[in-house]
């Protein structure tokens, strides 16, 4: 495994640094999660799509440079050393984006990515549902067939809807066959959230945003090309797209690596602690975050080899969750009782905070990863 960049890739570094010191927003945008903050981030990242720089890794005839993923991974290293906005686009390009990739026909593709990619329609990720969080498998929204239209009836609720208040159109699991096995039986449908029959009700968070959502289904019509993946395939769908969710593309490195940075910076400006314990955890956190760097270029290489991602994503997943809420509660220790604060300069950790906090539950319970880790990393019998 090469640790070092090669002269085209440091040129290829100092190009999106010149151009995000250019252009990223003064003063930050405000949270992507309310209304008014999100559609400033979707003009942000129209602006992105437009220099060539929302989606570099995609090929050009979907907006994309056909940058190397060792590129994506500079790209997102210069992306949050930046302090460019929170991506509102992510969960079609980091999540769904790939899926289609995988499994999408090329009319899927052709139809969906230049409008992912510019912000023109967003996405959201309808999975989890009342009786189903982490056991995906329990869902009971159901798909029935419309043999008169070409397509598919779906009923049901969704829930726990990142931005689920603001998008365009979900991706989600539905059960189209009730006979078939817990896993078995389920399909993949892309969905209009403007369609009839579909209801989105905003989940209000403590922190005043309004962007989490339940959708409710009551016989809304999915034609067939809105399928991904093939009927009743929808599991092994699903987990190409949790394999992005907790591997690889959803938390890059350069996410971890700014956080840690930001904390040394906040260490240094708090002249009234002198913890060793404290100085300690910041430290950790450098290490984690560089430990995670090296491990995400080894995923690459084995990705560049013609390697697959596998259930080694949710031994990835543990590890960011929970050092992304190491790094918050230690910034909250160092700053005291200003930890509290909803405004001013230190306002952004306790923001941070409260969605670190969400990160062990998110893209699957850490409980239920380290079940997967057992069974299917390390090969133990389930009890």
């Amino acid at each position: 495994m090469d640790l070092t960049f090669d002269e085209a890739e440091e040129a290829f570094r100092a190009e999106c640094r010149a151009w995000l010191e250019a252009h990223r927003p003064d003063p930050p945008l405000p949270s992507g999660d309310t209304r008014e903050g999100f559609e400033l981030h979707r003009r942000w990242e129209r602006e992105l799509y437009d220099a060539g720089w929302a989606v570099v890794s995609w090929p050009r005839e979907y907006g994309g440079r056909e940058a190397s993923l060792w590129e994506w991974l500079i790209f997102e290293e210069e992306y949050h050393r930046a302090g460019a906005p929170q991506r509102v686009t992510q969960n079609g390009i980091f999540l769904l984006a790939p899926t289609l990739f995988e499994l999408g026909t090329k009319e899927q593709r052709d139809r969906i990515l230049p409008a992912m990619a510019s912000a023109e329609v967003t996405w959201c990720q309808g999975w989890s549902e009342p009786d189903a969080g982490s056991d995906l498998a329990a869902i009971r929204s159901r798909a029935v067939r419309d043999e008169t239209g070409g397509g598919w009836r779906l009923s049901g609720q969704k829930t726990w809807t990142t931005r689920g208040a603001f998008c365009d159109r979900m991706f989600g699991l539905f059960r189209s066959d009730p006979e078939a096995e817990r896993h078995r039986g389920l399909t993949y449908f892309l969905v209009d959230l403007h369609a009839v029959g579909v209801t989105v009700r905003p989940v209000e968070r403590l922190d005043g945003d309004e962007g989490f959502a339940e959708v409710f289904l009551e016989d809304v019509f999915v034609p067939d090309e809105d399928v991904l993946g093939g009927v009743h395939r929808g599991w092994e769908v699903a987990m190409a797209t949790t394999g992005s969710e907790r591997g690889l593309t959803l938390r890059s490195p350069g996410r971890f690596l700014a956080t840690a940075s930001r904390l040394v910076e906040l260490h240094r400006g708090v002249r009234d602690v002198a913890d060793p314990a404290l100085e300690d955890a910041v430290v950790r956190a450098c290490i984690d975050a560089e430990a995670y760097r090296w491990q995400t270029f080894w995923t690459v290489t084995r990705l560049a080899e013609g390697a697959r991602s596998g259930p080694e994503a949710s031994l990835v997943k543990l590890f960011w969750s929970e050092l992304d809420l190491r790094m918050h509660e230690t910034a909250s220790e160092l700053l005291g009782c200003r930890a509290e604060l909803v405004e001013g300069p230190t306002a952004d950790w306790m923001k941070g905070l409260q969605f670190a906090l969400a990160g062990p539950i998110y893209a699957g319970t850490n409980e239920i990863q380290r079940n997967v880790v057992a069974e299917r990393v390390l090969g133990l019998p389930r009890r």
